[in-house]
This record gives structure tokens, sequence and C-alpha cells, in this order.
């Protein structure tokens, strides 16, 4: 009877050690991290195709007629498109390689970031407006010192990345504009020129247009400026950049034409007669932010999306009023607002995963706080996200511990301290990166939003970065490749990808 009891036994035991053994093999396979692969030569590819890219035969820089063919008035619910043109795509590149276009992007993304945080400080803290205006002064002429203080100095955020065709005036005459979620201000370049910066298209002459008109000092758009001076009784405005480029002249008033599509009477826009700066051809701005200057309200737009191509590719990508597709699969998140501030939108982001698994942080790390401070903006100008520093932390670190395998690359490049050399590589897996945004929607990022060539030799970079700031800014190099979607009558942000 011993014997039978023995291969009982036996038995027992060994069915034990099969279930703990095919136990720990499922949670192995479990927790295995999740991965997608990165194209490392077609990334490399580009690094050459945006260096050698000709504009001279680009479809940017084809002749255009002066004046296009009368479209119809646009009403609120019309829907308007038009194409987006990145940076990188309007001049010929000047830089020696593509690490000195890189780093001169990131020069830039720099000023543009502390603009932006100086500009949410200074609305936090309260300083009056009126502290910001210069000093009236009725034998000024056009000169940055007569609309700038110390102060104002630097506090706007940069001069943007991605361009429109836009026609202004009556004949409408067609130019390309800066298209910017992180501005109000609408403004294009004005003769006389006092000191304007060298553009494509023509400078636009005011007396060209039956319809343009100077607004007066009283005038309701005038009191909405955040810096300005009467001269004349002509209402003046002025709005500086983080990278010390600004624009300065009167306000006014004209039809704004969207292509064939649709076009807009009396828009509020600055007729710059002193502009100097980094605008790289554009004749101007157009302001999508969500103050009561900027286009989308003075359309009084229900939506707006984009979809931004990668910088480097050379397409075009498009720019959409009024047409909102979200489908059930798409990610959604809060629109938010700051009450102290009203040009950024603010978006619900709960946090992220790295392969797969929830990166840990403290779970109000990216909220608003009740003085203004903090929370997390989309925008279209910023190109690399900026993660309060903590946040940043536990991203990278997450990210690090999966890529052990990896081969790592020079220490740290300007912004980035998380760099791999995948130069003998033709592709390579990496982990996931996901945001997760408040009411339980995520997005995954493909591989080549979070690790970008910083030169033409294989040097790759995780591309995140802290800040000291309490805000956090989704950036243009994670938002490329999907259309973003600001549903400004529902407050939700829509992120759809493959919609381009």
């Amino acid at each position: 009877m011993a014997f039978p009891r023995f291969l009982s036994l036996l038995t027992t035991v060994t069915l034990s050690l099969f279930l703990t053994t095919t136990d720990a093999s499922s949670r192995s396979l479990s927790t295995s991290p999740k991965t997608t692969v990165l194209d490392v030569v077609s990334s490399l590819q580009q690094t050459q195709t945006i260096l050698s890219l000709d504009p001279t035969r680009s479809s940017l820089t084809t002749t255009k007629p002066e004046s296009i063919s009368d479209p119809v008035f646009f009403n609120s619910s019309s829907p308007l498109s038009l194409e987006l043109h990145s940076r990188d795509t309007f001049v010929a590149s000047q830089h020696k390689d593509y690490k000195s276009l890189v780093l001169s992007r990131l020069e830039r993304d720099s000023s543009r970031v502390a603009g932006i945080a100086a500009k949410i400080r200074i609305a936090v803290e309260g300083i009056d407006r009126s502290d910001l205006k210069p000093v009236n002064n009725e034998d000024t002429r056009y000169q940055p010192e007569a609309l700038t203080t110390p102060v104002v100095s630097g506090v706007s955020q940069g001069s943007g990345e991605y361009f429109s065709r836009i026609g202004v005036g009556t004949p409408a005459k067609e130019m390309y504009l800066v298209l910017d979620t992180g501005s109000d201000v609408n403004w294009i370049q004005c003769e006389p020129c006092s000191d304007c910066y060298q553009q494509s298209d023509p400078v636009f002459n005011p007396t060209s247009s039956s319809t343009y008109k100077s607004l007066t000092c009283t005038a309701p758009q005038c009191s909405l400026l955040e810096t300005s001076a009467c001269r004349s009784n002509k209402c003046l405005y002025q709005v500086s950049y983080g990278d010390g480029s600004f624009t300065v002249g009167e306000l006014a008033t004209d039809t704004v034409t969207f292509g064939n599509s649709g076009k807009i009477n009396d828009v509020a826009l600055g007729c710059g007669h002193d502009n100097e700066g980094l605008f790289t051809g554009a004749a101007g701005l157009l302001g999508l932010g969500g103050g009561a200057l900027s286009i989308t309200n003075q359309m009084k737009a229900t939506s707006f999306s984009y979809c931004l191509v990668d910088r480097d590719s050379g397409k075009s990508s498009s720019l959409d009023f009024n047409s909102v597709q979200l489908g059930s699969g798409d990610a959604t998140a809060p629109l938010l607002r700051n009450q102290k501030i009203d040009t950024f939108y603010y978006v619900g982001l709960s946090g992220f995963s790295v392969g797969g698994q929830k990166v840990i942080m403290p779970d109000a790390i990216f909220d608003v706080d009740a003085s203004g401070s903090g929370g997390v903006i989309l925008d279209c100008g910023t190109a690399v996200t900026r993660l309060q520093t903590q946040a940043y932390n536990s991203l990278r670190d997450a990210f690090l511990k999966l890529t052990t395998n990896l081969k790592k690359g020079t220490s740290s490049i300007s912004l980035f301290d998380t760099c791999y050399d995948f130069s003998s590589l033709s592709s390579v897996k990496v982990p996931t990166v996901a945001f997760h945004f408040t009411g339980g929607k995520s997005l995954d990022l493909p591989a080549k939003n979070y690790l970008i060539p910083v030169d033409d030799n294989g040097t790759f970079c995780f591309a995140f970065a802290p800040t000291s700031s309490s805000l956090s800014i989704i950036g243009n190099v994670q938002q490329q490749g999907t259309r973003i979607t600001y549903d400004l009558a529902n407050k939700i942000i829509g992120l759809s990808g493959n919609k381009c």
C-alpha cells in the first residue's frame, strides 16, 4: 500500500510543480514589455531630404495669382480647409549638416517655451495690463522702444513652426502666415515699412484694399490688446516674442479670405510697420489661440483641427475649421481653460505608460492649481514636449529601465539627456510610450514621435525634456501624424491616429 501512496504523492507534487511553472511562465509572458518598431533607415533618409529640399521647386513657392476668385462669405458653421506647411520646407537650408539644423530648432524651441512660461506667470501673478502699456507720445514713430518695456520684452511665445496661405484685403492678396495655437493677435507686415524683414510675398499695402479700416483708440478691439498706445487717435499694438522677434504697428480691420472656400469681413489684425525676427519669409501670423482677438474667436468657429506631418518629410498637412470627425476609437480628453489666461488650450493628462506599464507619478502632477499655475497645454509651435521635472524623470527612468539592451549614444545633446547609437541598425524594437488622458482614453505614440535623429550618423534621442516650470507642454514632435481636434463647442480634445 505504501507504493501507491508514494505514486499519489509524486503525482500531486509533479502536478503542483507543473501548475506553478505554467503560472510563472504566464505571468512572465503577461508582463513582457509592449514594443513597437522604429524605422531607423527611413528616419535617417529624411534627415537628408530636408537638407536637400529646394523650395524654389516646391509648391510653396510656385507662382500664385495676386488676387484670388471671389469666395462666399463665411458663416460660423461653414467648414474651411487650408494647407499647412512646416517651417523647414519654406526656405533653403543654411545649415551645413542635420545636427546644426536640430540645434537651431532646439534653441528656437527653448526661447518659445520660456516665453510661454513667462506669459502665463505674468497672468498668474496678476500684473495689471496698465503696467505693460508704453508711454504715450504723439511724436513717436514706429520704433520698437516706443512700445516696449522691460516687462513685456520677450514675454510672448516664439515665432511659429507652421504656415498657411491666406488672402487679406479686397481684392484679396495671398500671403503665407505663421499659424500659432499659442497666439491671439493676427498681424501682417505693411507698407510703409519703418523696418520689415524679408518675406516671400510682396508686403501688403493698406491703400490697395477697399475694405481696410484703421481702428481708433476707443475701439473695443483696442482694449483687448495686452500692450497698446494711441497716436493721432489710431490704436497702436505691439507683440514681442521669446526669441527677440517683435511686431509694432496699427490695429485695423480687413477682409480675410481662406482660399476659395470662404471669407470673413472686418477681422481685427495688426498692420505692422516695424517688424523684426525669425519669421522665415512669412508675411505675418494668424493666431489660433483662445483669446478674443484670435481668428478662431473672431470667426466664431465651433472647432478646428490640424494634422502635422513629419517636419523632415517636406510634405504638407492641413488645418480645418468646423469639421469634427471623431471616431469611436479615437482618443479624447477634456479641453480645459485657465481662468487666469485664455490664450492657451489645456488638456486633461493623467500620466504615461512605457512598454504597456503605467509610469508611477503623483495623481495631481498635471493639474492646474488654484493660482492658475501648472497644467498641460497643447501647442503646435513648441517642438519638444516639456514635462514638469518630476514627471519627466519618472518617464525617462521607466524608458531607460526597458532599454538596457540598446547601445547608448552621446550622454546628452542640448535639451536631451537620453540618447542612443542606432548607426549599425536598419530598424529596432523599442518600448511603446503612451499618453493617458483624464477620462480613461490613451494614445500610443509612433516610435518616431519619441525617438528622433539628432544627426545624420544614427544618433537618436528620447524627445522629451524637463522644465523647471510647473507648466507642461505637449509639443509638435509628439503630435506629428495625429489629427488634433479642438472641439470648442463641446470642450473636447480629440486625437486621431492615421487621419492625415
